[in-house]
């Protein structure tokens, strides 16, 4: 007959005594003993531990929490001088090490003299660290007067010990040490292997994503928090901080990253938060802001730990990382993505009692010292006069809001109605047979090179053969072959040249260009607006005389379109094709 309590392992692992100590492991003023031959009639008061990882290796049926119990419980019913005071079960936790929260548990019942004895099914399930095992069972238990019984293994300290005994437990425990070891590098191995496949291995998806149902190592979209997660980034493009989109969600009521997954009945932790009825955070808002998992791009393997053993976390070298892209269907498209990376480098602060930034916030430079220019409001007969002035205080440019705002809404209206032109043309010249022959003409200069570059590979060859036949000497073989291995590098390097020009011409169509897309967009505008100043314009740098240098986005993309056309100019009639370029633009 006995009385039993369950504890099973599932809490922090704080409070893990020190095996490099012995104040640590039997607490201040902590009574020991030793076993001896006088403890023969003694009643022993005993925990049963019991433990299971799938981590190491362990077979779930053999090794279940439920095996291990019915085998304890039967051995016991065999000793008549023991006594089932409770029992600790750590499920789900790596024997590699001893951070297990119901084994420290169990520590801290020993020392406060509530148990004197352990039993484990074997060694392993006690532990699989050759080191951290030995010195409990040869160390510490004995000098706590503990009684320690292993029984697949036979071993029980009662007994008297042989000379064999001081052999068999360090190999055993060896042994399992091993077999942990060996199972953690197959696990990290395959895991790598993933990673670099693009399939997910994380335990959680991101906000906005959840694992396909017939593929776990899949992300597809969380429609729900996929919807938050664009509020998120267009927000942000409006000018809004992250603090203001974090206060703008908590007061629609919208739940947080940590909050939805605990509503969907996921057993997630994060060391962020820890609260169920968390709020949204200016830091949540940008993390999602970065994370590149939107765009459709897999970053696995950011963090790792030394070993099996070693627990603590460090982080790799971004070189290191796995990233595959093109995993899962994005969320924001990578113009949008960079877009804000842009945004969150620049210096912008949200006005006292306002929501978003001021429409030139971060968009202004000084052309003379290349500052950040600034927002001021004076006031002058009961008038306010708003300017952008130098950070620095320097003698550069200094310009009224109003007038600055004119001036980069006419400009971009100028532009785009450039690029509408622009489209007009590029869509008539990809009617044009033009396009298709200058192709064809292009791929048969590829297959000519291509040829060339075979011939050359064929008289390497031959020269090895020369040479063996004592045709040509060495020296004679070695200039001949540097002369046919640069004429083939010139070959190849021609290839490259002319396939890009044929994706030039392919790509230079309308339907190609998708940033022209982004400029029509707002053809017909009226009113500057954050978004898209931010949008179309990458810096406006203001001179001194109130002069300014507008730098639009997509620049490299223009000046490709616009030498395109004139290229097809030369072979073709194009009408009405007095395009600009941009600095004529400006």
């Amino acid at each position: 007959m006995y009385q039993m309590n369950n504890t099973t392992g599932t809490g922090s692992t704080s409070g893990i005594p020190a095996i490099s100590s012995n104040t640590g492991l039997l607490g201040r003023g902590a009574e020991v003993s030793s076993i001896t031959q006088g403890d023969a009639d003694k009643v022993w008061r005993c925990i049963l531990y019991l433990r299971i990882s799938k981590g190491d290796g362990d077979k779930e049926e053999s090794e279940s929490i439920t095996n291990q119990r019915s085998l304890l419980l039967s051995h016991t019913q065999k000793l008549t001088d023991v006594i089932i005071v409770d029992e600790k079960v750590d499920d789900g936790w790596s024997g590699a090490n001893f951070e297990r929260p119901a084994f420290i548990e169990m520590m801290e019942d020993i020392r406060a003299g509530k148990a004197d004895c352990v039993i484990v099914k074997d060694l392993t399930r006690f532990g699989r660290n050759f080191s951290e095992s030995g010195k409990y069972i040869e160390y510490v238990f004995p000098f706590m007067g503990v009684r320690f019984i292993s029984v697949n293994d036979g071993i029980d300290s009662m007994n008297k010990k042989s000379r064999s005994d001081d052999i068999v437990v360090p190999f055993l425990n060896l042994i399992s040490d091993v077999y942990c070891r060996d199972i953690s590098i197959k696990i990290r191995s395959q895991l790598d292997v993933k990673r670099k496949k693009g399939d997910f291995v994380g335990a959680f998806a991101v906000f906005g994503y959840k694992r396909d149902e017939s593929n776990n190592n899949k992300l597809v979209i969380d429609e729900l928090a996929a919807d938050v997660v664009k509020m998120i980034y267009c927000w942000k493009q409006d000018g809004q901080s992250a603090e203001g989109i974090a206060g703008k969600l908590n007061a629609l009521g919208i739940p947080s990253p940590m909050a939805y997954k605990k509503a969907q009945g996921l057993n997630f932790s994060t060391s962020f938060s820890t609260s169920i009825n968390t709020k949204w955070s200016a830091m949540a808002i940008l993390r999602i802001l970065k994370d590149e998992t939107y765009t459709g791009v897999m970053i696995q393997g950011k963090v790792a730990t030394p070993n099996h053993k070693v627990k603590k976390k460090f982080q790799k070298p971004i070189a290191d990382w796995a990233r595959v892209d093109g995993t899962h269907e994005p969320i924001i498209n990578l113009g949008d993505f960079n877009l804000v990376q842009r945004l969150l480098k620049r210096d912008t602060r949200t006005p006292s009692g306002g929501e978003a930034v001021y429409p030139f916030s971060g968009m202004a430079n000084c052309g003379m010292c290349g500052e950040n220019m600034i927002r001021k409001t004076s006031s002058s007969n009961g008038k306010a006069y708003v300017y952008f002035v130098c950070c620095r205080r320097c003698k550069g440019g200094r310009i009224a809001e109003d007038l600055l705002t004119e001036c980069v809404k006419v400009t971009l209206k100028s532009h785009i109605d450039n690029i509408i032109n622009l489209e007009r043309i590029l869509q008539f010249i990809d009617d044009l047979p033009l396009k298709q022959s200058e192709v064809q003409k292009l791929d048969s200069q590829v297959v000519a090179k291509r040829a060339e570059m075979e011939r050359y590979e064929v008289l390497t060859f031959s020269l090895y053969e020369s040479l063996k036949s004592e045709l040509i000497s060495d020296e004679e073989y070695r200039q001949m072959k540097a002369r046919y291995n640069a004429l083939r590098s010139d070959a190849e390097q021609a290839i490259n040249s002319l396939n890009r020009e044929i994706e030039d011409i392919i790509n230079a169509g309308g339907k190609k260009n998708h940033w022209i897309g982004q400029f029509m967009e707002y053809k017909d505008f009226s009113v500057l607006s954050r978004r898209m100043i931010v949008s179309l314009v990458d810096m406006v740098t203001v001179y001194p005389g109130n002069k300014l240098d507008l730098l639009f986005r997509y620049r490299y993309d223009y000046e490709r379109c616009i030498s395109f056309v004139k290229a097809v100019e030369q072979l073709h009639t194009i009408p009405n094709s007095n395009l600009q370029t941009e600095k004529e633009v400006v």
